[in-house]
């Protein structure tokens, strides 16, 4: 009887384990020429109250400073979102990845990720610390671990792997305000909003896509797009706090 329980304890922990593994793109992208592509350009705008978070550092102030507010979206001219990430779901092929000579780097520096957010192709990502205190570095798909790594000492550099596309949420258990955000995209038709929320992503093969714009605040916005060979689809998307 221990031993029937024992085990039917164990299969529910598996299809728990199961349950909290988060779905991903199951698609290949596939490298293939674009014979007159179009391009879409565009901005991401806000036009809320923006939302703040107050930082109380509780630990190693000399390195991470005292209290301050963060804003939770971070908007510039003509109510322009910065830093969000735009990118078409499910493109099957099209353009090539741009060239892979850089790998990507994830540094903390006075207790703060930098940069706050990017976007990857799958592979490799460098994690940093530029500060002489301990991070323990973790890194989340959803809820399951995707890297946890302790980063001891100034200088200490790690490399690990994020093969799977989707969103990693990093954050500090060494000092819990910390928090960063990476995109693992599944194809190369992305872009990160500049200052003033603008963003192009051009090469596209002609058809009916769905754009994502997505901020970790406010959540993805989903806007369909037609993109016509040799055009340019403009858009303004706002975000709304879902």
């Amino acid at each position: 009887m221990g031993s029937f329980l024992r085990n039917a304890r164990c299969l529910q922990l598996a299809v728990l384990s199961l349950l909290s593994v988060p779905v991903f793109s199951v698609f290949a992208y596939e490298v293939a020429p674009v014979s007159g592509g179009g391009k879409i350009e565009g901005k991401v705008t806000f036009q809320g109250t923006v939302p703040i978070r107050k930082i109380i550092p509780t630990k190693d102030r000399e390195v991470c400073g005292g209290p301050r507010d963060e804003p939770q979206v971070r908007v510039g001219a003509g109510k322009g979102v910065q830093d969000a990430v735009v990118y078409l779901k499910e493109v099957p092929k099209g353009k090539p990845w741009g060239a892979a000579d850089k790998v990507p780097v994830l540094d903390q520096e006075h207790c703060i990720f930098k940069p706050a957010v990017q976007v990857i192709r799958p592979g490799k990502l460098e994690v940093a610390n530029s500060d002489p205190v301990l991070h323990n570095t973790h890194g989340f798909y959803g809820q399951r671990t995707a890297f946890n790594l302790a980063l001891p000492e100034k200088g200490v550099r790690i490399t690990r792997e994020l093969p799977r596309p989707g969103l990693v949420r990093v954050e500090c258990d060494a000092h819990g305000w910390m928090l960063a955000h990476i995109y693992v995209a599944d194809s190369p038709y992305y872009a990160l909003t500049g200052e003033d929320g603008s963003f192009r992503i051009d090469d596209i093969p002609p058809g009916n896509y769905t754009l994502v714009a997505s901020q970790h605040y406010t959540g993805d916005t989903e806007t369909p797009v037609t993109v016509t060979g040799g055009q340019t689809a403009k858009l303004t998307i706002e975000l709304k706090k879902k």
